[in-house]
């Protein structure tokens, strides 16, 4: 792993083995450590006030725009991608994805990690994070190990329209379903405040794209995260975000970029 932007003296990581006084700049030629990744993903410090919520996505394209191959993510992903999956993960307080996604992905609650827990628990965090399912008509199988064992209770974010029968299911199966719209959807941003409400403000979206979509339309995403695979697929793969175009496209500024193996692990901010 090396890291490619910011360049800096600072960013010169320690001796990772070489000639005696040798510095290996940005890590490269070595597998970075999960505290090094953990310091290079951390969330913004919070302010005076206290944290605020800061939506951030975490996704993986091809070289081509394909978000998934054969309708998943995992076939263009690779093993370091996994590893920075798993420390953004470790540093969320809860996790938000798309209904589609948990059925396409088989969805698993998320689990605690032993390399983590003394991160976690200085930050007054959990063991490990809430999955947040973003669901309208909540057509979900309940009796998925995300609803019936999960190390944390298992969110449903939902309208004020839902069906109270799929309410019920949901309560029944042990998730707490949150109001998050006035009418059958979701609204993204009554999303943030509500999980905020709940102490959640360290959020991480993994997709799917018809989600990152709306959240991109919504104007709440702070940072995305994402992984550059060098490969191509072709065929009508979705992008990373779906949905119908913002009218003004959005600015995000970079702000690091590491590589791996032709793997582009890229982190981009609101401008």
């Amino acid at each position: 792993m090396r890291r490619l932007f910011p360049v800096t003296d600072e960013t010169a990581a320690p001796d990772s083995g070489g000639r005696p006084g040798e510095e290996d700049r940005g890590g490269a030629g070595r597998e970075w450590s999960l505290a090094e990744l953990a310091a290079a993903y951390a969330y913004p410090a919070a302010g005076p006030g206290g944290p605020l919520p800061w939506l951030r996505a975490n996704m993986v394209s091809t070289l081509d725009g394909a978000a998934q191959h054969d309708g998943r993510s995992q076939p263009i992903s690779s093993k370091t991608d996994m590893r920075i999956f798993g420390t953004l993960r470790a540093l969320a307080d809860v996790v938000v994805v798309g209904a589609q996604t948990v059925r396409q992905e088989g969805y698993r609650p998320a689990r605690a990690r032993a390399e983590f827990a003394e991160l976690r628990e200085a930050a007054g965090q959990g063991p490990a994070p809430a999955i947040a399912v973003v669901s309208a008509s909540l057509d979900l199988d309940f009796s998925l190990p995300l609803f019936t064992s999960p190390l944390v209770p298992t969110l449903i974010l939902t309208g004020a329209s839902a069906a109270p029968d799929r309410v019920a299911a949901a309560e029944k199966a042990g998730a707490r379903v949150v109001t998050a719209g006035d009418g059958i959807g979701v609204d993204p941003a009554l999303a943030i405040r509500a999980l905020a409400a709940l102490g959640h403000t360290r959020l991480l979206t993994e997709g799917g794209p018809r989600l990152l979509g709306q959240l991109v339309a919504a104007g709440v995403l702070d940072e995305l995260c994402l992984t550059v695979s060098p490969l191509l697929t072709a065929g009508d793969a979705q992008r990373i975000a779906g949905g119908p175009a913002v009218t003004v496209p959005q600015r995000f500024k970079l702000v690091s970029m590491l590589e791996e193996d032709g793997f582009l692990y890229t982190r981009y901010g609101r401008s």
